[in-house]
């Protein structure tokens, strides 16, 4: 499998290339040359596979003979070591559970599997380090740190916007040490990913061997794809069509859904629930792209103007706004409107959302009026504790904590703070 930039001005790459190098020379991220689709008789049968085999089935084609199929066996197998529970909140909607990992965040799916990737292709190079950099809104620093804690041969710098992340997420990515370290940007989440795509192109870095683990990345980005053909399964008996609702920041997840969808995944409609962070919803009401600086909200690893993964979304569908359009909604909620689904989902079903989850509640309830016959899922992205400061107060309860925040939530912080890349690129030598 060779990947192209979708900026067009870089050579095509192997799948090894496009994981150590991230981004492509011309600033692009990288797509896979081909596509193929499962043999139908796949998803005949999917309810008798586990969810390794149809993980390592939805993935094969992209990793190709770069990571030997025993090999790559194992690391899906050391990726998945927690369940993705798909819970019915009402009648005709579910929430598909992504956080019940080491972090308690759906990008500790990708998080791990590149990790593994990367140090399989380290394995031979005794004297080879790569730094793994990386911009997060919320979830992905967690994740990642938590995912790459102890590799041999990787370094991790994580840059986050000071004071825009929840208390816990920050805790779960300053407090690890070892070959993880956390750089403080005085400045929003935008910023933190500008440094970060300017670090990639910066020739003086070279000798860093820079990737990054955000899902410009593909080995992040790809199986995020998993949980979708789990959800299937899960819901396949019911025998109905399904829409899935994703909370959208940087758009990977959703991505990913629309890859499963190409590669035969029955899905019937996607929707992208955003916050006031709306640059895709303006996009589809009026055809113009036009990204605007993020803005500060109670779901703040959403908090993206300009969504790096949109462009994958858009080659996807070759560009064809009408076809898109079949397969795709996307709309905006405040933060207003996005505590008062939480109060209605706890108070009329019992269920206990955070505010990302509650934004793809509200998104799915929209959608599902145009699609009646349909079973609706969101994608709850992150565990409630992660958000006890706005869960609590809305809902009137105290949340207990799980034993994976427990570990990190009174070790000290350490962190570095930075305003500027010229800062950055001191740190990094």
């Amino acid at each position: 499998m060779k990947y192209y930039s979708l900026n067009h001005n870089a050579p095509k790459v192997s799948f090894q290339e496009a994981v150590i190098q991230g981004l492509a020379s011309d600033k692009g991220l990288y797509f896979p040359e081909n596509i193929t689709a499962l043999d139908p008789a796949f998803f005949d049968k999917i309810e008798s596979l586990s969810h390794e085999e149809i993980a390592f089935e939805a993935i094969k084609q992209f990793v190709g003979d770069e990571i030997p199929a025993d090999k790559l066996k194992e690391i899906i197998a050391d990726t998945l070591v927690f369940d993705f529970p798909v819970v019915k909140v009402e009648n005709g909607i579910y929430s598909l559970e992504l956080f019940h990992g080491p972090t308690m965040a759906f990008k500790d799916v990708g998080a791990r599997f590149m990790s593994r990737c990367l140090g399989y292709f380290n394995k031979d190079k005794k004297d080879a380090k790569n730094t793994v950099l990386v911009a997060t809104s919320g979830d992905t620093g967690g994740a990642v740190a938590s995912g790459f804690l102890g590799v041999d041969g990787v370094d991790v710098v994580i840059l986050y916007p000071s004071g825009k992340v929840s208390d816990i997420q920050e805790k779960q990515l300053t407090t690890l040490g070892q070959n993880i370290k956390a750089l403080e940007v005085d400045g929003v989440f935008d910023d933190c990913q500008d440094m970060v795509k300017k670090a990639f192109l910066d020739e003086t870095l070279a000798h860093k061997n820079l990737t990054s683990a955000n899902s410009i990345n593909i080995a992040r980005w790809l199986p995020q794809m998993f949980y979708f053909f789990f959800a299937y399964k899960a819901l396949k008996s019911q025998n109905k069509p399904l829409v899935f609702s994703c909370p959208s920041g940087n758009f990977g997840n959703i991505c990913a859904g629309i890859m499963a969808k190409k590669l035969g995944l029955p899905i019937e409609h996607f929707v992208a629930s955003t916050n006031v962070n709306d640059t895709v919803p303006r996009f589809l009401e009026n055809g113009k792209y036009d990204p605007k600086p993020s803005k500060a909200t109670i779901s703040n690893a959403m908090d993206v103007g300009n969504p790096s993964n949109f462009i994958r979304i858009q080659e996807l569908y070759n560009n064809d706004l009408k076809a898109f359009e079949k397969d795709f909604s996307s709309y905006s909620y405040t933060d207003e409107e996005t505590l008062e689904a939480l109060k209605k989902i706890y108070k009329t079903d019992g269920y206990i959302a955070e505010p990302h989850g509650a934004v793809g509640y509200l998104g799915l309830k929209k959608e599902l009026q145009k699609h009646p016959n349909a079973i609706g899922i969101f994608l709850e992205t992150a565990h409630p504790i992660k958000f006890l400061d706005v869960v609590e107060p809305a809902l009137g309860i105290t949340l207990p904590i799980p034993a994976q925040i427990k570990s990190v939530i009174n070790e000290e912080k350490v962190s570095v703070k930075i305003g500027s890349y010229e800062e950055l690129k001191s740190f990094l030598g």
